[in-house]
């Protein structure tokens, strides 16, 4: 169906609620911009998917819940992620599902007592913030993005897109939809900086061995897991100088398992471009939802070591899941 823009009212912007799309900005790396965007982006995409938006379409990622919002005009919204109570004019209704919701009336996200920790979003036709350098995401380390760099707080006011083809009454089929966990099993490929120069055998076993517990330090930026004391391969930075988890300064990926000292930390999408610690390790890409849904508090993480090519095809079964093959009416 066609439809105008309109406004959607921000009435409660909890914890942290921030505009993100998909894939955010990759490739600015030299330009000093890690590329932001969502968390889960599976849980974005897939919320994308059933009100009838472009995949990558601009969304509301929250963390935790306890959020409001209230649109001037009719809309079609979906919530999913992390199960939390989703009311409507304060009456409940179904996640992973398309609804049209009248003109003023208040949608509200509650808790997510767990498992998951975040939640997305979705209006049919996009949060309609200006693009910067092609993503409409918020890059909260720089201020950047989004609705004026930051997190959504009560009284903010965000643009709507036109809506084109957008329908009530879809929902995802339980088989294409994530499951939550505690006890999380993530798959990651070993390296760049790993055996035999950085890391020994023994390490590597610890890392892909054991459970690591999320330290409640962790955002966009890092998820912290708790301190180990590694044995190295070497026993200093060589060139670097100092510890021997330091090394040259070099460019990070999303998703990195960057070790300084005795800290592991996964990079997340709002994370720094570059540093001078060594990456024992790198979240696959379709993986790498699960770490948007961490809790801070409980959840442990056991890694599970993949090929380059293992990693391929998780990413490619997961996209597989994300197609009108994967919705169903209500």
């Amino acid at each position: 169906m066609s439809g105008s823009a309109g406004i959607l009212h921000v009435t409660d912007g909890g914890l942290q609620t921030t505009v993100q799309d998909y894939p955010g900005r990759p490739g600015m790396l030299a330009q000093g911009f890690y590329p932001a965007g969502a968390m889960d982006h599976l849980a974005l995409r897939a919320v994308n998917l059933v009100v009838g938006n472009p995949l990558g379409t601009a969304a509301l990622e929250i963390t935790l819940g306890g959020v409001g919002f209230r649109p001037d005009r009719a809309a079609t919204v979906c919530v999913g992620g992390a199960t939390a109570p989703v009311t409507v004019d304060g009456e409940e209704v179904e996640l992973w599902t398309s609804h049209r919701v009248p003109a003023g009336s208040e949608i509200r996200v509650g808790i997510a007592e767990g498992p998951g920790f975040r939640q997305y979003l979705a209006v049919a036709g996009g949060i309609a913030v200006p693009e910067l350098f092609g993503s409409r995401s918020t890059y909260t380390m720089g201020a950047l993005g989004g609705h004026e760099g930051r997190g959504l707080v009560s009284g903010d006011e965000l643009p709507l897109g036109a809506e084109t083809d957008a329908a009530a009454g879809r929902r995802l089929a339980a088989g294409a939809r994530p499951e939550h966990a505690r006890d999380w099993q993530i798959e990651a490929v070993r390296g760049p900086q790993a055996t035999p120069d950085f890391l020994t055998e023994e390490d590597m076993d610890t890392l892909f061995g054991r459970w690591w517990t999320v330290d409640p330090n962790s955002n966009r930026t890092g998820i912290r897991l708790e301190s180990h004391k590694f044995d190295w391969a070497r026993s200093s930075g060589g060139i670097a100088g100092g510890h021997p988890s330091n090394i040259l300064d070099n460019p990070y990926a999303v998703g990195s398992i960057n070790v300084n000292g005795d800290l592991p930390v996964i990079l997340g999408p709002d994370g720094p471009t570059a540093g001078g610690f060594v990456v024992a390790a790198t979240i696959a890409h379709g993986a790498f939802w699960k770490v948007g849904q961490l809790r801070p508090v409980g959840d442990r993480i056991r890694f599970r070591e993949v090929s380059v090519e293992d990693a391929i095809e998780i990413d490619n079964e997961l996209t597989g899941r994300l197609t009108e093959a994967s919705i169903e009416s209500v």
